[in-house]
């Protein structure tokens, strides 16, 4: 047998990178493409969308199947995917094969509930929580680095090193995934059927929801198309619960959501992943915008990325302080914890962004609330739900943070469409008010699990001295 407890989180933490590095591939290049391309900078935002809807599909099949004893395959073989959309990308002859590349790379948005399932599978209950909040906040600080290598790698030669960088490193993780992870095992009895109709449902719904949210700013929120696809997303995403509630192997456990864990880490995931992406994606607007606008630092991609950088360092300092503290207190705290934090980053954005030491420190600030709520949100899961349902629950809460990130470019696009200046550009008053969209998404999320968190404490104090009352 390959792999030994010693060696397996550090190989899934490093399987995990792979999704932050081919993430970093995203908005920073948008207006490289955009240009080497010869497309215009609304078409070339397609390599967004395209990887998105990809990911909405893939994350709930690659979830559900990361419950069966296939864990290390299915792994190795997302990889073996993503790697040929890395290659394609940086080989493309045209946009369209760059889009089929992009496509492909949507695959590693399933996999870090992958590898959480692996980890549990794996690793004893002891240490299996906290090896799950390092993996679930391996992605947010893998960003903060893989930004910058990708505006150094972009800068100095051009997108495709970029790419071409991707690739190594995913030939690098299935190297270290086949040598380092334990093998699958054989399962002792026969693996449930796979609930096709609830994956075509569930992949339909999603993503017509997420291209119409996606897409609705540029084609037009009262437009007949927008209307017809999100009417068509909540239709079909209606028939799926039904559906998924009557079949004895669903996709997803719907019936877990009455949990009320579940309910928080899931409500959570879509509320702060907006917020967040708006934070992410003006903070580098912000960083490349020229002086001339008066917010922006004109820097170019060779810098911008570095903007992000403080981001991974918050994240990684905050995962280390949840895995100190994660045996001692109620996970559950840690998500106002990472609410309000990020909310204090929301507002100092939102205030003051045109000085680089105020993106800097709302960057830092950011990462340190991503770190701590990111890291609670799959581990309330897993203590919530069973082994056997865990990957496509994790997989969903995943799924529900790309939901919500498409929610906040589609509110930050809307907001800045509405003060823009004649040449096309957004105006200080539109980037002021999109963060301040972004500081109220964190103050409501804030305030609700404060409110419960004060609730359920409450309810503990008043059951304890009935108990004792009654003792």
């Amino acid at each position: 047998m390959r792999g030994s407890q010693r060696t397996l989180v550090p190989a899934l933490v490093y399987a995990a990178l792979s999704t932050a590095v081919v993430s970093s591939l995203g908005m920073l290049l948008v207006p490289s493409i955009a240009v080497e391309m010869d497309v215009a900078v609304s078409t070339a935002q397609w390599m967004l969308t395209v990887n998105l809807l990809a990911g909405a599909v893939a994350t709930p099949v690659m979830g559900r199947l990361s419950d069966g004893p296939r864990k290390k395959r299915l792994l190795l073989v997302s990889l073996a995917i993503v790697l040929l959309g890395c290659a394609v990308a940086a080989t493309a002859p045209s946009f369209e094969v760059f889009l089929l590349g992009r496509a492909l790379q949507g695959l590693t948005y399933g996999i870090v509930p992958v590898t959480i399932a692996l980890v549990r599978q794996h690793s004893a209950p002891d240490r299996s929580q906290s090896a799950i909040s390092s993996l679930s906040v391996t992605v947010a600080t893998g960003i903060g680095v893989g930004y910058p290598l990708t505006g150094i790698l972009a800068g100095t030669f051009d997108y495709r090193a970029a790419f071409w960088f991707a690739t190594v490193f995913v030939v690098s993780a299935i190297v270290v995934v086949v040598r380092a992870i334990p093998d699958d095992v054989p399962a002792s009895a026969p693996a449930p059927p796979f609930d096709f109709p609830g994956a075509a449902l569930l992949g339909t719904g999603l993503g017509s929801l997420l291209l119409g949210i996606s897409e609705g700013a540029r084609w037009g929120w009262s437009s007949p198309a927008t209307i017809c696809v999100l009417a068509a997303a909540v239709l079909v995403m209606t028939t799926w619960v039904l559906v998924e509630l009557r079949t004895s192997h669903p996709l997803i456990n719907l019936r877990t959501f009455a949990r009320p864990d579940v309910v928080l880490a899931n409500a959570t995931a879509i509320g702060l992943g907006g917020a967040l992406y708006i934070g992410l994606s003006l903070g580098s607007l912000v960083a490349q915008a020229p002086e001339s606008t008066g917010y922006g630092l004109a820097l170019p991609v060779f810098w911008a990325g570095f903007v992000m950088f403080p981001l991974s360092v918050g994240s990684f300092l905050a995962n280390r302080v949840v895995r100190r503290v994660s045996r001692r207190i109620d996970l559950a705290v840690l998500l106002p914890t990472g609410a309000g934090l990020m909310t204090s980053a929301a507002v100092l954005l939102w205030l003051a962004h045109s000085e680089l030491w105020e993106l800097v420190c709302g960057m830092f600030l950011f990462g340190v609330g991503m770190g701590a709520s990111y890291a609670a949100m799959p581990a309330l899961i897993a203590g919530s739900v069973a082994v056997a349902e865990l990957g496509s629950s994790v997989s969903f809460n995943q799924v529900l943070r790309t939901v919500g990130s498409s929610f906040g470019t589609a509110i930050s696009a809307a907001v800045i469409a509405a003060h823009t200046t004649a040449g096309g550009g957004a105006t200080n008053a539109g980037i002021s008010a999109t963060f301040a969209v972004s500081a109220m998404v964190c103050l409501t999320v804030f305030a609700a699990l404060t409110m419960h968190t004060l609730a359920t404490h409450r309810s503990r104090s008043q059951s304890r001295r009935s108990t004792g009352t009654l003792g």
